[in-house]
């Protein structure tokens, strides 16, 4: 892979940003929400609560998306910072709707992020008439704000209500699963190509119940970004993430990357082209109550198009060309 580049102070502030507002909004606006609780201001949060009830079913019908967020201009900076780039292989018709298997995980999913939470890279130009929903785990949409802020960038619940809505209600939409969920976080580190997928087979199900085409997308360079420490399973610290993934819903990896200076280590993730190679979709027909032999099918014929997607692809974007892609 091509040899990192030192950020600019500005771009590293705008990368941060983006990670850290997480965290910002969960230590400070929650406690300053339940503080203002108990003060004379006590009906603004009073209020809000009313409205997440009335609200609360939001995220599982479409979510609430804007323009306006999407559009924000640190999410240029994030892009240009690495760069971050998106690849159409063939068009995608909006009188259909679409779940794309996104691979790979990675640590913070940045290629997945910029490409289809935002207009960064233009999605809404190179996909005309597609409305791109991105899945993650369904407990950020029961903490107050944060689910604003996801719903604003158009990503969805990945519960099964919040998927079949998606895929049931007009056409267009794009519905990206990162296939190989939290687990494959812990596959990701430097020069590897592994992911989990032989015995992820729901979203293929799903996909047929619906009638929806099926999209294989590979990102080069997400796994390449980040140094990870990788922990023997009959180690402490193993089990310690294994018993952190049962609690939140994902692993507590160890990484780093670089700092503001040259040459030292940081929580900065290294500047290396990241590309998301959108594959051809693969239709498929809608059977209300698929057999475990139809599913198994078109699996098959995902996983072989991703493959050769990947094979397409890799010399391109900095693999040697004896690389391998793995299943697990």
């Amino acid at each position: 892979m091509p040899h990192s580049k030192q950020p600019s102070h500005f771009q590293s502030l705008m990368l941060l940003q983006w990670p850290l507002s997480y965290l910002a909004i969960f230590w400070i606006l929650q406690p300053l929400f339940i503080y203002l609780l108990f003060t004379s201001l006590w009906p603004l949060p009073a209020l809000y609560l009313a409205w997440l009830f009335l609200d609360w079913k939001t995220p599982e019908r479409g979510g609430r998306r804007s323009a306006w967020v999407r559009n924000w201009c640190v999410w240029t900076h994030i892009r240009d910072y690495f760069p971050i780039t998106i690849l159409k292989t063939k068009d995608l018709s909006p009188e259909h709707n679409y779940l794309m298997g996104v691979h790979p995980h990675g640590l913070l999913t940045f290629g997945a992020f910029c490409n289809f939470c935002t207009e960064a890279t233009g999605f809404s130009k190179t996909f005309p008439g597609i409305t791109p929903h991105l899945a993650t785990l369904s407990w950020f949409f029961k903490i107050p704000f944060v689910r604003e802020y996801l719903m604003a960038k158009g990503v969805c619940s990945v519960s099964q209500p919040a998927i079949d809505y998606l895929l049931s209600h007009s056409t267009g939409n794009l519905v990206g699963i990162v296939v190989g969920g939290v687990g494959e976080a812990l596959q990701s580190v430097p020069n590897t190509t592994t992911l989990i997928l032989q015995k992820r087979k729901g979203f293929v199900r799903t996909a047929l119940q619906h009638g929806a085409h099926l999209v294989p997308t590979f990102t080069f360079g997400e796994t390449e970004v980040y140094d990870q420490v990788l922990f023997h399973k009959d180690s402490r610290m193993y089990k310690f993430q294994s018993c952190f993934r049962r609690i939140f819903g994902f692993y507590f990896c160890v990484f780093y990357g670089q700092s503001f200076c040259q040459g030292s280590t940081g929580l900065l993730p290294y500047a290396r082209p990241i590309a998301t190679v959108v594959g051809e979709p693969l239709p498929l027909p809608q059977i209300e109550n698929p057999s475990q032999e139809m599913v198994d099918k078109y699996h098959a014929l995902y996983m072989d198009a991703l493959h050769k997607l990947f094979d397409q692809h890799k010399t391109h974007y900095g693999c040697s060309e004896t690389q391998k892609l793995f299943f697990l």
